[in-house]
This record gives C-alpha cells, structure tokens and sequence, in this order.
C-alpha cells in the first residue's frame, strides 16, 4: 500500500479514537465550514469537526448546553418551502434562474433533472460528478441536480457537501442555488441573514471548482449564486441573484490557513478522547488539551461556545472582548496586563498600545475628577 494511502488510513483510526468507539461521524456541512472559515486559527474547532464530533452533544456532557441551530419549527418550515420550489421537476426554480441569472438563454422547458441516488458520500459524490460531467457536455439544456454531493479537501480531510440545488445553464455553465425560509419583504431580505447564506455559498462554490478542474474543458463556475426565499409574507418563492466573490475570496483563503488535523492530532496527549460519554473531568481535560480562538462571534456559530466563553473569562483573555479589541491591544493578551499597563506599573511606554491605554487612564481620571459632586460645608 503506498505511503499516502497508509497514513490515510492512519489518519482515520487516529480520528475515529478522538471521536469514541462505536460513535459514527457527525458529517461537516457548508454551514459549519464557512463558521471554521470564519476562525481558522481555532484548533479545537478545526480537530473537533475534522475528527467527527457531535459538538452539542459535547457541550451538553460539559455542562454548557448550547442553544445553538435551528428551530423544529424552522427546519419543518424550510424543508416544506424547498418542496414546493422543487415541485414539478423544478419548474418553478428553473424560471427563476432564468429570469435572475441568464435571460439570454432559452427558457427552460423540459429540463433534465438526473437522478443522484448511489451508496455512501462517496458513490453520491462520484455519481453528481458524472451528471455535472454530462449536463456540461449536453449544451443547449437546462439541467437541474436537486441536492447533490460534494467533496471538499479541508485541512487534509475530505468534507462533504450537500447544497440544496446546482442548475446547469444551456452553456454549460453551473449555478449554486440556496433555498431559504426567511422573507424577501419589497424584493429584499435581512442583510445579516443573507450574508450568511451567501458564506455558505461560497463553500459550495468552491467544491463544484473543484470538480469543474478536473474536467476537460473546464466548465464556469458562476460566482452570483440564486438565493431563492418565500415573497414577502406569503408562501410564493421568488428569487435574487447575491454575488458571492468576496465571500469566495475569503473562505478559501481562511480554508487554506487551517491547521491541518493530523499536525493537530499528533500533538494531543495519549489517549485523548471527546466523547461525551466520558466522565466530565477527563472530558474537560480533553477538550483543554486543544487550544481554542474564542471570540464572541462564536456564540452565533458554535455550539461550544458558552463552554469556550467561561474558559476565556476565567483565564482573562482579551479575545473575550470581540477581536477589533484583541487586535488594538497587540501584545497584551489578558485583561490583567492591559490594566496594569494602563496603570503604568508595565508595559513598554513606546508600545503604541500601551500609550493609549494610559492616555486614555489619565483622560478617565481627569474626567472623574472634574464631575465629582463638590463638598458640601456642614450647616452652622
């Protein structure tokens, strides 16, 4: 067996030991990606997801239970609205894409919509690679692939995904499409959550690049996305087109920066185990043993956040305070440094941060100073 192979192999008994015995794998979706994206210099993150681990059920056996992720009534919400988008091979989705994204075209009567079923991620994967392969040679076609399979290459480790649509254009070319429950209220939506959903995109868009570069010629990935959301207050889909290039620039840059596993997992004390059917001291011991990058973004992101948050106040780390405060402070890495810079009694006076931290000090007292309530003279 040739070496990469074997260490291959290696990696995935060392990961499948991380995770616990017995405990499947928690597959690693878009939304996940782009949130490891987000903090690629979070360690426990990046082994945790790489290795499989079902986080909230990690949180819970931790004694911070997240409240992270989606509501029953949410997902129930969404998957019924995806069906109706879907309804009819896709018809009314395929209207939409051509309406939004390429006019130019033929609209898009009897389309191809291939079926995707096979064994496993990796047969569901192969199999999507083949339709995208012969929708991209059958020109002049619309072709819809409902829920296809990914793979991704993150920090060493094949991550699959599974967006809610890809359209082949009559050119060729591949779309990714997001179907989202929250409103477009005037033809517009939440920034925030928009923004989101074009993060997630971005993941997508970097898989099907993946698979656009091993073929030949090379089909275009197009990088204006279809994110298609209930109009207004109705039930009705309707659709935007969200240009997801920076977003794209940006994941695969933080992707690209990510520690890979097996450096993370060589570097874990024997027998370090995360399953939550340990006791809660070695647990914590294990989930300590791996450096974390907390911020207070996590609590939107990771369901290990709350424990992370305690870990951080506890130690006092500035990175507690949001990251914009952790980068102005430069060297100063935990509250009790920055407070006794600012006191003067440490800290280089030419650090830039340190002069403003006691610049800043002497402005406070002087403040103080001059709105303290004047002493009153007792009564004769």
């Amino acid at each position: 067996m040739p070496p990469p192979r074997r260490r291959e192999k290696a990696l995935r008994h060392r990961l499948a030991e991380l995770r616990g015995p017995e405990i499947p794998a928690k597959a690693l979706d878009a939304r996940a990606l782009a949130a490891l994206a987000a903090n690629p210099g979070c360690r426990r993150r990046a082994i945790l997801d790489g290795a499989g681990v079902n986080k909230a059920a990690l949180a819970s056996a931790l004694g911070s239970p997240s409240v992270f992720g989606q509501s029953q009534f949410a997902f129930v919400r969404g998957n019924a609205f995806e069906a109706k988008v879907k309804a009819d091979g896709g018809t009314e989705l395929l209207r939409l894409a051509h309406e939004k994204l390429d006019r130019a075209a033929e609209p898009p009567a009897g389309a191809q919509v291939p079926d995707l079923t096979a064994q496993g991620p990796q047969g569901r994967t192969a199999r999507t690679e083949l339709a995208l392969r012969e929708a991209a040679e059958a020109s002049g076609t619309w072709t819809l692939l409902d829920h296809p399979m990914l793979a991704l290459d993150v920090a060493g480790s094949p991550a699959f995904l599974e967006p809610d649509a890809v359209v082949v254009h009559p050119d060729g070319s591949w779309t990714v499409v997001e179907i989202k429950s929250f409103p477009m209220l005037d033809g517009a939506a939440d920034p925030a959550k928009v923004g989101a959903a074009a993060r997630q995109a971005a993941v997508y868009v970097l898989a099907l690049e993946q698979v656009a570069a091993r073929l030949d010629p090379a089909p275009r990935v197009r990088h204006r996305i279809l994110l298609v959301c209930p109009k207004d207050f109705s039930n009705l889909p309707t659709a935007s087109a969200v240009d997801v290039r920076r977003q794209r620039a940006v994941t695969a840059r933080q992707l690209a920066r990510l520690t890979r596993i097996e450096e993370i997992a060589d570097a874990l004390p024997e027998g370090t185990c995360f399953s939550p059917e340990l006791p809660a001291e070695r647990l914590t011991e294990a989930v300590e043993s791996v450096p974390a990058t907390y911020a207070p973004e996590c609590l939107s992101a990771c369901e290990l956040a709350f424990h992370c948050r305690d870990s951080s106040r506890a130690a006092g780390a500035v990175t507690s305070l949001g990251r914009p405060v952790r980068a102005e402070l430069g060297g100063l890495t935990t509250v009790e440094d920055v407070l006794a810079a600012a006191r003067g009694e440490s800290g280089d006076p030419d650090d830039p941060a340190v002069a403003a931290l006691r610049r800043a000090a002497a402005l406070r007292a002087e403040a103080l100073a001059t709105t303290a309530a004047p002493e009153v003279a007792p009564c004769p």
